[in-house]
Formats: C-alpha cells, structure tokens, sequence
C-alpha cells in the first residue's frame, strides 16, 4: 500500500474529509478502535456522520478488565446518544489467570517487561481478533499527545497487523478537539473535569498536576519515550 500517495492526496483534507474517505472506500471493512478518550469520541461523531446506517465501519472497545466505572458509564452514554453498540473486546480468561497468578494482580508496578505482558494480555490479544476481515483502523492520535507520536502521519502502515492505519486528529491540538467536542455536545469521560486529561486502567493512571504534560498520568513511573502500550508502535 502506497501511503505516500494516500498522504500527499489527502493533504489539505480536514478530518472529517478523512473519515468520510475511507468509509466510503473500505466500507464493512474499517474499523474504528475506541478507547472512549476525547479524541476517540470525536472520531465517533465523524464516523456516525459519515456511516449514518452504523453498518460500514465497526466501532469497538478493549476492556482490559481494569478500567474506570466512569469509562463503563460513558460506554453506555455514547451507545444512547448515537444509536449504536460500541462491540467489547475482552481479553482472553486464561492467559490473564496464567499472568496474574504468576505475577500477582499488580505485576506492571514491578518492571517494565512486565507492564507490556500486561497491556499484550490485555490490550494487543483482544484488539488482533477485532481487526479481523478489516483492512483500516481509525486512531485518535494527535503529534502533541507524546513524544512517541510526534513523526507519525495521518496514513501509515501498520507492519504488524497487515493494515492501514489512519490518523485523522494528528495534527490537531487539545483546544481544537475539545471545542469539537463542546460544539457537538458530544458525551465524554467525567474524570476529564477532574484533571485526568488522558484515561487507561485505573491502576495505570492518575490525575496530572498543574503544568504536567497531558500524558504524565500514564505510567507515571515510566520514561515519557516508553509510555506506549504497544498498540501504536
């Protein structure tokens, strides 16, 4: 797939053009993969618009099983406020018992190797089997979001799942998105007006202090460079 063409001809294009695109090129083969942030309800909104059946691009969650009530609550939320069933990927029984009995049910306090076992279990098992029979995936990254995604593209391909990767927020701002949000009055996560800017698992995250960067609530006991759980690298 020639990502360069896909980039240089969607240049200019707003992110709404994006989504619109490829639903209409990859229809019941795209799929948009949720983590309820503010940007993913935004793709949400843009995705409903351009998919006003619910029928050609999926809409899915990962619940790692350890997330916060208020993620559960805004689940329900967005099912009721645009019409559709957000599908919940789970990840698989045993190889989290395997894990935790092994390593306790907090092992990713205790290394680094150990917290990616942890979000692989969790997070990359279950998302391989919702990319089945797709091509695309839609991702609410944005360049200032972390250092980890400052080069990415609005299209890249995804090596290691065999698929386009598409980026239709990167270069938008955290002001940007939220006057999106608030113009649409799109529902979002409650911890947000509680200083947690970026939300995963509840053990995993905190909220930031005055002048931290957006994402020092994630692993807030990692270097900024290895802050990814291994969905986007």
């Amino acid at each position: 797939m020639d990502t360069t063409k896909l980039n240089s001809e969607l240049q200019g294009k707003t992110a709404q053009e994006i989504v619109a695109y490829f639903v209409e090129n990859y229809a019941e083969q795209i799929g948009l993969a949720s983590s309820l942030s503010i940007e993913d309800q935004v793709l949400t909104d843009m995705v409903r618009k351009a998919d006003p059946t619910a029928k050609r691009c999926k809409i899915f969650t990962l619940d790692t099983g350890r997330l916060f009530p208020e993620t559960y609550s805004l689940i329900e939320k967005t099912n009721m406020h645009y019409g559709v069933r957000i599908e919940v990927m789970f990840p698989d029984n045993k190889l989290v018992e395997e894990m935790v009995n092994q390593n306790g049910v907090n092992l990713f306090y205790d290394s680094i190797e150990k917290r990616r076992e942890c979000c692989h279990i969790r997070k990359i098992e279950p998302l391989k089997r919702a990319f089945e029979g797709l091509k695309v995936w839609i991702c609410g990254l944005r360049h200032e979001q972390s250092v980890t995604r400052a080069d990415m593209q609005v299209v890249e391909w995804d090596k290691g799942n065999n698929m386009l990767k598409i980026n239709p927020l990167i270069d938008w701002s955290e002001e940007q998105t939220w006057d999106y949000v608030k113009k649409n009055s799109i529902p979002y996560n409650a911890l947000h007006d509680k200083g947690f800017p970026s939300i995963g698992c509840q053990p995993c995250t905190r909220a930031i202090k005055e002048g931290e960067d957006i994402r020092a609530g994630r692993w807030w006991w990692e270097n900024p460079e290895q802050k990814e759980c291994g969905l986007h690298k």
